[in-house]
């Protein structure tokens, strides 16, 4: 034969053919086999083994490279075949080496596989059982063993046969187990693995018997195993095993000595080896098994312990209760979680999580304190786990965290210290920010568990608390919701596909919901425990950190919840509301007004405005109705009433019933919102319905009426209109209608108070009440004892008492006065929060302020109620007169308010209210007679000054007409006679009083009609007692300025201010109308130019100027007037015998006028507004005085050089200075004096050409000033002045311009100023309010306020006066009567002194003194005069000099 046939040559050819063939390729070339020769072959003894395992090697290839070509060989005799099988069979007895057996394995499979009979197998089969049978040992088996391992593997349909039909052979391999040879074990190991792998369903057909005896050899086998091949085969026959549960309660019940038993019943094998390995196992009470896991756990093989940690997952889950003990008690745990803090790889963690988590069902886990061992490691396997690609692994662990911290008892904590806690916190944290949605929720879920109050450490770790929930938070914002295109019903998230990723997010954002209404409940809990609400534990230097402390992690629950998590819920919940969302949510809410009382209010508000009322109550009518969700309904019960307990706590009443109101809504929310399940749109027919009679308060239909009104009360008070307004109008009346039909008047306070807020703020939108509603209101509101615990401050409820005539009678005034009352604290509220407590003058400098600015929103809605319904601005009258100061003084603030904004007033109002205040003045007079006018009795309150300032501010307020004011008839008359008998009989103490008295009968003559003032003045002069007082207040001002008595001893300045205006009036006033006077007054003339002139630093500059109007008066009418008789003294007139110019100018005097000058220059050169104005006045009135009685000394007054000097320092005190109006009427004053004197003295002129103003470089001075600053920039008042003062050069023939180009720029400027007004060209005097600042002059730097008296007017001089010197004197005195601002709303005050500021100097400019006080000008009237002395120094007469 050839190398590659494979026949027996010697044998060959003895052979039938039919055996024979060339196998192999169709090309040709393939292999000689002989079939014949080839079973010789394998049976001889003196084939050699090489040529055995070539001929067998020959087989193998050809059966791969040519199926089916044996078969067609055999297929002649099947007992050829089967003796073929047996000659290969037989090999595996006899054959020896080992590369010859793994060719006898190979080809027997192959031609087993190759035939596919069954006869074939069954033969292989009983062969191999008579081996067994037979042979008394089983040591050379070792072959048959895994040539048989080869075939269960290799043909599936084997295994059904020995399950089925060969059941001793499995007999025989299962007692095969008990031969020591391990390497023998290991391979009926092998055939068990692959019989239970191959088996499948089968496994369980196999016959009990067998099965438990494989389990306990396995067992026994397993315990004693030291190779690895065994060890592997006894871990993959267990893994098979565990997995069928009948197996594993053999596994698990088998004790050590049922082993043994049933080893020495099988056969006798060395008993001492059983002993030992019986002693090994001794410390185990039942099973082996633990003990042997735990071993695989201890082996440096991952697979092992990989597998090991299966296997106990595996035994687990069939019965954990049942399974869990031994291991436990074995401490498995312990090395389980060795294993996680030591390896790192993905499968052995996984494993170990899955193995863990079921021990941890038994409650010997813990209370064996495994759990407490291993957190650490668990902790940084954790860590570890989540740096890793595959995602299920770390959420196996924390699952396993997640039970391991719910199931802890409480008692033992996992924590004790920070460090641990905060490596669990990282963990956590780490896993809530994975991308893994999966990952992500069950971190929060590990979360929920850790907020828990047995898991935190001492010092409580509120920083890594805080951490957690931001990180919950982030993570919750950054979630996709589900789509709103596509709303899903109710519910549906949560049933929708688990693995989508709509699934996927509602999944996280429920179990995110749930840990942050944990860390809610946790900070509860807390806060319920003042030593960790302290934290008493934490370390000294930790104490300053705010971040570490619960006040902290309370702000963060309240920050996260506001910005994120309400907005993120209701968006989810906008289309498909979820049951299980919306109860945690609400639960979340409910928790913050528990964590934060103090920011709740700011909360609540912002939650009733956002319309939670509405969004709660909705889903309690879609969700909870018919007893659904009762946890979403209990979850959203508690919400609404913590929000509405927080917004009653904020109503404040004006009574002490508050914790009454309190209690008495908390009752009704508590007993009725669970019932109330329905829709709002239900609502109004749930208030319209009459139930019948109630046997409880608070609970039943009417209680339920009951709590809808508070709720719409609450929600309407925060804008959240939960019905339109006229549902809810009708249904409060219909509501007040069928509480009285049932006979019961009472209402709960509470209710009575939301019913009442509700039909204010409603009534715009609804039609008025009827007659019938009005009365069922009024009874309601009669039926509670206090209408002040009603009361509500809001703008609507005084426009519903006030638009019913019976509601305003009843309650229109009281409503008032709490709104005033509420006022007044409210302001001072602000000024405490403003730390404005200081006492003196900055107190009232602060109560002037806000007199200054514009009113407030409360008192222009008083406003609005005044204009609305007029009749109540007799209700404030009543309250100025009655009503305590505090009060009074209020309500007068309203009205003054009020007359001041009006413009139109209607005729009717303001006869009534001229006439209730006539009344007011007889009553008052009528009850103070026997009693002193304006101190009251001891239980009345002094309104008198209060009803004087009322008239004061109506006068000027309301101008007069010439018909109301006709011959001073009617009730002007009558009040002025009232208030001057008033004035007459008021004690001098009783300055107040007194200063109102008098400014009103100061504003009469001011504001009337020149052709209506006679009666005034001749009744004001008839009475004595009026004329007492004033002497009075004169006299004592008289002896305060003497030099030994302090300024503060007189009458205050005010009032002082407000006589001299008065007495001034009536001197003018006299003159004109040549009025008798039965009583004069008597004044020093000398005691009032010392006061000019000496002691002017010492005094106000507001009383400065009344001197200034007083003697003013005084000199128009040439220092002779019957009402006033006026004293003089040496100072003044020299020594007697009088000389010839003195006894001319007497009683003032030559010296007097002298000094008078000197004072007013002086006073010119302070540049104060107000006294610049009335030294300009006072000083035309001194030159007209002087050029009458002395024209001579009207010259040296003129002419003098100090003259020259103060026009030189006016005119170089910069622009703005030098273009004020007074500073250009008074060069116009000194101009026409001059060109009177040069006219009478021609011859003179150019002797005193030096001293009077020429055109260099004076006048060249204000042309170019005027060129620069522009004509139309000029304010009106000082427009008029410089016209009046250019024509008064153009018409004199001595100062004419001296060039054509001078000439030339006065023409210009003239027709720049425009056409001069008629009043100009008939009478070219100056305007009126020469004292007064135009609005432009504060923009020209003069330090006085717009405020200030405006449009006082000087005397109005004789009709006959019509002389050059009066002309321009008239320019200077404004006539008769004080036209007032109406604008100005304040009285008139000093400030605190402060320096004043200056006009500009230019160049050449002297700099001057500063007054000693800067004062706020006067108002429209001294009728609010008030002074206020500052601490100043009394200078000595020469220091003034």
């Amino acid at each position: 034969m050839t190398n590659m046939d494979i026949v027996y040559d010697k044998t060959h050819f003895r052979h039938d053919p039919k055996w024979s063939g060339r196998l192999g390729p169709a090309e040709g070339g393939g292999l000689l086999l002989c079939v014949a020769c080839v079973i010789e072959m394998l049976e001889s003894d003196e084939i050699a083994s090489v040529r055995k395992s070539f001929v067998l090697s020959g087989i193998s290839g050809l059966l791969k490279c040519s199926p089916g070509a044996l078969r067609e060989l055999l297929q002649w005799d099947h007992v050829v075949s089967l003796r073929f099988t047996a000659s290969l069979l037989g090999m595996l007895q006899t054959v020896e080496d080992p590369a010859t057996l793994e060719k006898v394995y190979q080809v027997l499979v192959q031609l087993l596989l190759e035939l596919q009979s069954e006869q074939s197998f069954h033969f292989v089969l009983d062969e191999i059982h008579k081996q067994l049978r037979d042979q008394l040992s089983v040591k050379s088996f070792l072959p048959t063993f895994n040539f048989l391992g080869s075939l269960v593997g290799a043909v599936p349909n084997v295994v059904h046969s020995l399950v089925t039909q060969f059941v001793p052979l499995l007999e025989h391999l299962s007692s095969a187990l008990l031969y020591p040879d391990e390497g023998l074990k290991a391979s009926v190991l092998h055939v068990w693995l692959k019989l239970f792998r191959a088996a499948g369903g089968l496994a369980q057909s196999l016959p009990v018997a067998i099965r438990d005896r494989v389990c306990i050899l396995l067992l026994q086998t397993f315990a004693s195993a030291s190779s690895p091949q065994l060890i592997n085969n006894c871990v993959g026959l267990l893994w098979l095993l565990v997995q069928l549960e009948e197996a594993v309660s053999v596994l698990m019940n088998s004790p050590g000595n049922q082993i043994m038993c049933n080893e020495n019943q099988n056969i006798p094998i060395n008993n001492s080896q059983i002993l030992s390995q019986n002693q090994e196992q001794q410390s185990l009470d039942h099973c082996p098994l633990p003990l042997i896991l735990k071993k695989l756990l201890l082996s440096g093989d991952e697979t092992l312990q990989v597998t090991s940690a299966k296997c106990i997952a595996a035994i687990l889950v069939h019965s954990p209760s049942q399974y869990s003990a031994p291991f436990i008690k074995a401490d498995v745990p312990e090395f389980l979680f060795d294993r996680l803090a030591s390896s790192s790889s993905e499968v052995l963690l996984w494993s170990v999580y899955s193995c863990l988590m079921l021990l941890t069902e038994d409650p010997l886990f813990f209370s064996q304190c495994h759990s407490v061992y291993g957190i650490e490691s668990l902790v940084r396997s954790l860590k570890e786990a989540l740096r890793q690609t595959n995602l299920d692994v770390p959420k196996q662990g924390l699952l396993l965290l997640t039970e391991v911290l719910e199931r802890q008892p409480p008692s033992v904590r996992l924590f004790p210290s920070g460090p641990g806690f905060v490596a669990v916190s990282e963990a956590v944290v780490a896993g809530v920010s994975s991308s893994c949605l999966l990952v992500a929720t069950q971190a929060a879920n590990a979360a929920s568990a850790l907020f828990r109050l047995n898991h935190q450490s001492r010092p409580v770790q509120y920083r890594e608390l805080q951490g957690l929930v931001e990180a919950i938070t982030n993570r919750f914002s950054e979630v996709p919701l589900p789509s709103p295109a596509h709303p899903r019903s109710s519910g549906s998230l949560m049933r929708s596909d688990p693995s989508s990723q709509a699934s996927r997010s509602g999944g996280f954002l429920l179990q995110a919901l749930v840990c942050f209404h944990a860390a809610c409940r946790l900070a509860e809990e807390c806060a319920s425990e003042p030593v960790l609400k302290e934290n008493t534990f934490t370390a000294p230097s930790n104490h300053s950190h705010a971040q570490d402390s619960l006040e902290s992690l309370c702000q963060c629950l309240l920050r996260c919840c506001d910005s994120v998590w309400i907005h993120t819920v209701i968006r989810m919940c906008k289309c498909a509301p979820n049951p299980q969302i919306l109860q945690f949510f609400y639960s979340i809410l409910s928790s913050q007004f528990t964590l934060l009382p103090s920011l709740m209010p700011i909360f609540a508000k912002k939650l009733a405005s956002s319309g939670f009322y509405r969004m709660a109550l909705e889903h309690k009518g879609l969700l909870c109705a018919g007893n659904r969700n009762p946890n979403l309904n209990a979850s959203c019960c508690g919400f609404l009433q913590k929000l509405s307990m927080c917004l009653v706590s904020q109503s404040d009443p004006a009574s002490g019933a508050y914790e009454h109101d309190a209690e008495e809504v908390e009752t009704l929310l508590l007993y009725n919102l669970p019932s109330l399940c329905c829709r709002l749109s239900d609502w109004p027919c749930l208030l319209g319905e009459a139930p019948g009679l109630q046997l409880c308060d608070y609970k039943g239909p009417r209680a339920t009426q009951y709590c809808l009104v508070i709720m719409l009360h609450l929600a309407l008070q925060q804008g959240d209109r939960l019905l339109p307004d006229q549902t809810v109008f009708s249904s409060v009346v219909r509501l007040l209608h069928t509480v009285q039909e049932q006979g019961s008047c009472t209402l709960p306070h509470s209710v009575l108070r939301s019913a009442l807020y509700l039909l204010a703020v409603t009534q715009d939108k609804s039609t008025s009440l009827s007659g019938a509603s009005l009365k069922y209101i009024s009874k309601a509101l009669s039926s509670c004892q206090s209408f002040s615990s009603l009361y509500i401050h809001h703008p609507a409820l005084l426009h519903f008492i006030c638009r019913y005539t019976e509601l305003a009678e009843r309650c229109g005034p009281l409503v008032l006065e709490l709104w005033l009352t509420k006022q007044a604290q409210d302001t001072d509220a602000e000024l405490t929060m403003a730390g404005k407590q200081d006492k003196g003058e900055e107190r009232e400098s602060c109560a002037e302020e806000r007199q200054e600015q514009e009113p407030n929103t409360e008192i222009m809605e008083l406003l609005t109620v005044l204009e609305k319904y007029p009749a109540v601005i007799l209700t404030f009258l009543d309250m100025v007169c009655t009503r305590e100061a505090s009060l009074a003084e209020r309500a007068l603030e309203v009205l003054e308010v009020f007359l001041r904004g009006q413009r139109d007033f209607e005729a009717d109002l303001c006869t009534n209210l001229r006439t209730a205040l006539l009344q007011v003045l007889q009553r008052l007079s009528a009850e103070n007679m026997g009693h002193g006018l304006g101190q009251g009795h001891t239980a009345q309150v002094n309104s008198l000054p209060l009803v004087l300032k009322l008239l004061c501010v109506m006068q000027a307020s309301d101008p007069p007409s010439s018909s109301s004011y006709s011959k001073m008839d009617g009730v002007h008359f009558k009040l002025l006679y009232h208030v001057s008998n008033i004035a007459g009989r008021l004690k001098p103490t009783n300055t107040e009083s007194l200063l109102r008295a008098l400014s009103y009968l100061y504003c009469c003559l001011s504001l009337s009609p020149a052709h209506c003032t006679d009666r005034a003045v001749s009744m004001l002069l008839s009475n004595s007692g009026l004329v007492d007082q004033l002497q009075t207040v004169l006299s004592s001002s008289s002896s305060s300025a003497a030099p030994s008595l302090s300024p503060s001893a007189g009458p205050p300045s005010a009032l002082l201010c407000c006589s001299h205006l008065l007495v001034s009036s009536l001197i003018t006033l006299q003159h004109v109308h040549s009025t008798q006077v039965h009583k004069s007054i008597s004044w020093s003339l000398d005691t009032a130019v010392q006061r000019l002139l000496v002691q002017k630093r010492n005094t106000d500059n507001l009383l400065l100027v009344s001197y200034l109007r007083f003697l003013q008066a005084l000199l128009d009418v040439d220092l002779a007037s019957t009402v006033l008789c006026v004293s003089t003294g040496p100072g003044l007139v020299g020594p007697r015998p009088l000389g010839v110019e003195d006894g001319a100018l007497y009683p003032l005097g030559s010296r007097g006028a002298q000094f008078l000058s000197t004072a007013l220059s002086g006073l010119l050169l302070q540049k104060h507004e107000l006294l610049l104005r009335a030294s300009v006045n006072c000083l035309s009135s001194l030159l007209g005085f002087l050029q009458r009685k002395s024209p001579a000394t009207a010259k040296y007054v003129v002419c003098q050089p100090w003259s020259r000097f103060l026009l030189h320092c006016l005119l170089n005190s910069g622009e703005n200075c030098l273009l004020h109006p007074a500073i250009l009427r008074l060069i116009t004053l000194v101009r026409c004096y001059t060109y009177i004197q040069n006219s009478h003295h021609s011859n003179q002129l150019m002797q005193h050409n030096s001293t009077a103003v020429l055109w260099e470089p004076d006048l060249l001075q204000v042309m170019e000033a005027v060129e620069r600053r522009g004509v139309k920039e000029l304010s009106q008042e000082a427009a008029q002045a410089l016209r009046l003062l250019l024509t008064q050069v153009h018409l004199s023939t001595r100062q004419q311009p001296p060039t054509d180009e001078h000439k030339q720029r006065v023409r210009s400027v003239m027709d720049s100023l425009g056409p001069q007004p008629p009043a100009e060209s008939c009478s070219p005097s100056l305007p009126s309010n020469i004292l007064y600042p135009s609005p432009e002059a504060q923009d020209e730097g003069f330090n006085v306020s717009t405020k200030s008296i405006s449009n006082i007017r000087g005397s109005r001089l004789r009709e006959t006066e019509r002389t050059p010197l009066f002309w321009w004197r008239l320019s200077l005195n404004p006539p008769c009567g004080n036209h007032i601002l109406r604008r100005v709303l304040h009285p008139l005050a000093v400030i605190r002194p402060r320096r004043a500021s200056r006009c500009d100097r230019g160049a050449g400019g002297v700099e001057q003194r500063e007054p000693h006080v800067n004062e706020q000008p006067p108002p429209p009237c001294c009728c609010h005069l008030r002074i206020r002395w500052g601490k100043l120094a009394v200078p000595s007469p020469s220091s003034e000099s």
